[in-house]
């Protein structure tokens, strides 16, 4: 028996890929940090069993790896959909605000990798979140597009590592996703339109966008696919369709 690990698993993105997985028949364990949304979430998409933890803790990290192994038996694949978002130009942007932003959107990735290359020792596969922002130059995103650039870094560089183990490691990119980390941009209406009309395809993203490429990532299905940015961006990351006249 085996199964996958989900750290952010009461987060918007985190629910829905537990729910997909849940519909493909693969067990699951659900990690955060808030304990009554997280045992909300594992009730409804009938997770095998959920824990509270910090993914920038490392011994909360090891501990989840922990109970995960010793509920489904096998540690096959896991998601890190842990993160922040932070609008600010650097000269706005305080140390404290930048060290928090790359603790959590690339330590804590550090850290589940770690974990996963010490524990998945068989082999499976490791998903990581990175964004459009790490991808291209956007205004006012200097915080969030360092860290999100370092976690496409990591990728690569953790999936050369781990290679000849049969250990895989691929990234989603996403454009701006609504969910409730989300939030503050798309409840004000000129924030939220502004988002919108950078994206090609005319709309944000929502958390069913990206489950199904995240639930084959983290299967069997996708077993010869490592070192990967897959950018679920409705355009953003690589399309320019409008000309500035």
């Amino acid at each position: 028996m085996s199964g996958v690990l989900i750290f952010g698993g009461s987060g918007g993105i985190g629910a829905a890929i537990a729910q997909q997985l849940a519909e493909r028949g693969t067990p699951t364990f659900l990690v955060a940090r808030n304990q009554e949304r997280l045992a909300e979430v594992a009730t409804q998409v009938g997770a095998s069993g959920h824990t509270t933890g910090d993914a920038t803790i490392l011994a909360d990290v090891e501990n989840a790896f922990a109970q995960a192994t010793t509920i489904l038996g096998k540690v096959s694949g896991v998601a890190h959909c842990v993160g922040s978002i932070l609008l600010k130009p650097a000269h706005l942007t305080t140390e404290a605000e930048f060290s928090s932003v790359l603790t959590l959107n690339l330590t804590s990735a550090f850290l589940v990798v770690r974990t996963a290359a010490r524990t998945m020792t068989e082999g499976g596969s490791i998903l990581l979140f990175s964004s459009a922002a790490g991808r291209i130059g956007l205004a006012n995103h200097e915080a969030i597009a360092a860290a999100k650039a370092g976690v496409i870094g990591l990728t690569v560089s953790t999936a050369a590592t781990y290679a000849s183990r049969g250990l895989r490691c691929n990234c989603i990119a996403p454009g701006l996703v609504r969910t409730p980390l989300s939030e503050k941009i798309t409840s004000n209406t000129s924030a939220e339109a502004f988002s919108r009309a950078l994206h090609p395809l005319g709309r944000l993203g929502t958390p069913d966008d990206i489950k199904g490429l995240a639930a084959l990532l983290l299967s069997e299905e996708s077993s010869w696919i490592t070192g990967q940015v897959f950018g679920v961006d409705g355009g953003l990351g690589t399309l320019k369709t409008k000309v500035d006249v």
